[in-house]
C-alpha cells in the first residue's frame, strides 16, 4: 500500500519549495499567496538500503521501493472555512489524503512576506487548526441533525450510538480542539470516518528552519520534525553520493526527507516487510498487527485467500546468512501459520493454494 501527506500551511512558509526538493517535481515558488492553486502531486520512493543489500544477495534484476504521494495543498489564510482565499479547495484536498503535514514558518527572511505580520510558529499552528475544526463543527453539526430527524418516533441502538459519538465530537471541537486529540474506541472512529473529517487525520508539524539552526536543539513537540527547505532544494540538485558528503560536512545523518518519513511513519503506524529473488526485491507498507494472511493479501488477494503458511526470516538475519538455503541450513527461517503478526524488516516467502 502507499500512502499520501499533504502539505498544507500558511502562504510563503516554504511549501512549494519543500515540495520541489522532496519530490524534484518543478511547481511554480513565488514570493506571493496562492500561487498553488491546483493541489501538486509527487510520488517518492521511501528510502531503504536493505533493499539494496537484499538485490545483491538474489541478484535480483530491479528493486521495487514503497512509496509516498506527497500533495502541495495551495495556502490557507484564516477564514478559510467559510470559504476566504482559497478555503473550499484547499479544505476539499486535505479530506483525501491519509495525514497532514502541517508546514510552520520557523526562519526569518525580510525578502519573503509573513501573511501574519510577524514569524510565530505556534500562532500558524493555531491558525490552521482553528480552520480545520470549524470545518469539521459545520459537518459534524449538519450530520447530527440529520440523524436526529431519522430518531423521531422510533429507537434504534445504532442511530442513539451515532448521535453519542457525533455529540461528542462536537463538543470537542466547541472548545477548539482536534478530534486528532482524543482517543477514539474503534466503533466511535469507525462513525466518524464516514464523515471524512479533517481535524481527526494525523498531523505532523514541520518546522522550516534557517541554515544556521540546523544543529540546534529546538524543543519540537514530539509529532514535530524540523527541515530547512532551501538546503533540501540545493540537495535536491545533487548526486547521491554529493549529496551525502554535504550532509557530512554540514554534520547531518538524514536529509529532511528521511526525518519526514521515518516520522510519517510512525504516525500512522506502519511498518514494512520484504519479498525478494532473481526477478525482485520489493518492499510493502502494511500497518503494524497485520496478520500474515493479511499482509499476503497486499501482494494479492488470492495470496490471502489460499493462505496456508509463511516462510519469514528477518532481513538482518537473511543478509548474515548471505542465502536462503544457508538461513534454512542454520535454522533462522521460520514457517509462520494465519495468527502470526508481521514485524518491521520482516522478509517472507508466502505459500498458497
Amino acid at each position: 500500500m502507499s500512502f499520501s501527506l499533504g502539505i498544507v500551511g500558511l502562504p510563503n512558509v516554504g511549501k512549494s519549495t519543500l515540495f520541489q526538493a522532496l519530490t524534484k517535481n518543478k511547481v511554480e515558488a513565488a514570493n506571493y499567496p496562492f500561487c498553488t492553486i491546483d493541489p501538486n502531486v509527487g510520488v517518492v520512493a521511501v528510502p531503504d538500503e536493505r533493499l539494496n543489500k537484499l538485490s545483491v544477495m538474489s541478484s535480483s534484476a530491479k528493486i521495487v521501493p514503497t512509496t509516498i504521494e506527497f500533495v502541495d495543498i495551495a495556502g490557507l489564510v484564516k477564514g478559510a472555512s467559510t470559504g476566504e482565499g482559497l478555503g473550499n479547495k484547499f479544505l476539499s484536498h486535505i479530506r483525501e489524503v491519509d495525514a497532514i503535514v502541517q508546514v510552520v514558518r520557523h526562519f526569518s527572511d525580510p525578502n519573503v512576506i509573513h501573511v501574519g505580520g510577524k514569524i510565530d510558529p505556534e500562532d500558524d499552528k493555531q491558525v490552521i487548526n482553528l480552520e480545520l475544526i470549524l470545518a469539521d463543527l459545520e459537518t459534524v453539526t449538519k450530520h447530527l441533525s440529520k440523524v436526529v430527524s431519522k430518531m423521531k418516533g422510533a429507537y434504534e441502538k445504532e442511530l442513539n450510538q451515532e448521535k453519542a459519538v457525533i455529540e461528542k465530537a462536537k463538543n470537542i471541537l466547541e472548545s477548539e480542539t482536534l478530534l486528532s486529540a482524543e482517543i477514539w474506541e474503534q466503533e466511535e472512529y469507525k462513525i466518524l470516518k464516514q464523515l471524512n473529517l479533517l481535524s481527526i487525520k494525523p498531523i505532523i508539524y514541520l518546522y522550516n528552519i534557517a541554515e544556521n539552526d540546523l544543529n540546534k536543539d529546538l524543543q519540537l513537540p514530539a509529532n514535530a520534525v524540523s527541515i530547512c527547505a532551501k538546503l533540501e532544494a540545493e540537495l535536491s540538485e545533487l548526486e547521491p553520493a554529493e549529496a551525502q558528503i554535504y550532509l557530512q560536512e554540514l554534520g547531518i545523518k538524514n536529509t529532511g526527507l528521511n526525518n519526514l518519513i521515518q516520522k510519517s511513519y510512525q504516525l500512522l503506524n506502519l511498518i514494512t516487510f520484504i519479498t525478494t529473488g532473481p526477478e525482485e526485491t520489493k518492499a510493502w507498507t502494511i500497518s503494524r498487527g497485520t496478520k500474515a494472511p493479511q499482509a499476503a493479501g497486499v501482494i494479492h488477494t488470492d495470496f490471502e485467500k489460499g493462505f496456508i503458511r509463511a516462510e519469514v526470516i528477518n532481513c538482518h538475519d537473511l543478509l548474515k546468512a548471505e542465502s536462503w538455503t544457508k538461513a534454512k541450513e542454520l535454522g533462522l527461517m521460520r514457517m509462520e501459520g494465519k495468527e502470526y503478526v508481521m514485524q518491521d524488516g520482516d522478509t517472507v516467502h508466502f505459500y498458497f493454494n
